[in-house]
């Protein structure tokens, strides 16, 4: 294309349904045929090729009676308009799947390992049935999961249940029965039912991150309720140290039955009770109330499906 008069190169303006009704006669060889593959009548092909050609200044085809042939000049034009019709239709499926939530990313937090439980087969369910979402797993402390929900770092976290901050909403999904750990041959283990007030007189020992404060918080609670001031060491640790500081027989300490996932030699589970039943933790979803991240809405659908209470 040369420039005008004015010295200025025209613009030229070429719709995607052009692109689309060259492509098509040109792989149908004629422009009957390509019209019924398109459901447009063939009037309205030929001359929206006809219009296309003559933007172009390049004849794309022969017409015979027999159809369309492509021209020498028009091959590489027709070889480019299938490419980028290609894209375009590829572009609007992949919009198409992120705003249903089936590509795109989600970031979930959490502050318990990944080791076994209900939060690691929801996980599991949701990278099956949805492959194309880039999930991202962030296990952390509390503190950075709000810090990552309000920053928009996270999507949603999953974390104990009776927090809150402003703008954060949360929902109850479920429950985890909660576990005296013990030396294999301490004398708690023995015993049938295990309640917290035959802990009174233990040496608790919890890791600094994770759930080690939702732990810590829980065995000071309960124990203060039997009258009894409770002796806690938190550690900065892992939880595979504090297994080990209880097998070496010095602690005792607690884990959710997830944490059971774990082997661990000279180390026992023993189920904790309260009066009314097993004590358990209660977990919640935390998200931003004006997240609208559509891989997030197929997350929650999920989680109900699979947790319905």
């Amino acid at each position: 294309m040369f420039p005008d008069k004015s010295g200025c190169v025209p613009t030229l303006t070429i719709d995607l349904k052009q692109l689309r009704f060259a492509v098509a006669t040109a792989d149908a060889k004629s422009f009957s045929r390509a019209a019924v593959i398109l459901n447009v009548k063939q009037i309205t092909l030929s001359r929206r090729v006809q219009q296309l050609e003559d933007r172009l200044g390049v004849k794309l085809f022969e017409r015979t009676t027999r159809g369309a042939e492509i021209t020498q000049n028009g091959r590489p034009f027709i070889e480019q308009a299938r490419r980028i019709v290609t894209d375009v239709d590829n572009l609007r499926t992949t919009a198409r799947n992120v705003s249903y939530g089936l590509k795109g990313r989600i970031a979930v937090g959490y502050c318990s390992p990944l080791m076994s439980g209900n939060l690691r087969l929801a996980i599991w369910d949701y990278l099956t049935k949805f492959a194309d979402v880039q999930f991202d797993g962030v296990e952390a402390s509390l503190e950075k999961l709000f810090h990552g929900l309000q920053s928009h770092a996270l999507d949603v976290a999953v974390a104990p249940i009776g927090f809150g901050e402003d703008g954060i909403i949360s929902r109850r999904i479920w429950s985890e029965r909660l576990y005296a750990v013990l030396p294999g041959d301490h004398v708690l283990a023995e015993k049938e039912q295990l309640y917290w007030q035959d802990m009174r007189w233990e040496v608790f020992v919890v890791p600094s991150g994770g759930l080690g404060p939702i732990f810590g918080n829980l065995i000071a609670g309960r124990l203060t309720q039997q009258g009894k001031r409770p002796n806690i060491i938190v550690q900065d640790t892992s939880l595979e140290s504090v297994l080990s500081m209880v097998s070496a027989k010095r602690y005792i300490s607690v884990a959710t039955e997830a944490s059971q996932g774990v082997s661990w030699t000279d180390v026992r589970f023993h189920e904790i009770h309260d009066p009314t039943g097993p004590a358990r933790l209660e977990y919640a979803l935390y998200w931003r109330k004006d997240n609208e991240n559509p891989a997030l809405q197929r997350f929650f659908k999920l989680i109900e499906e699979r947790y319905p209470g």
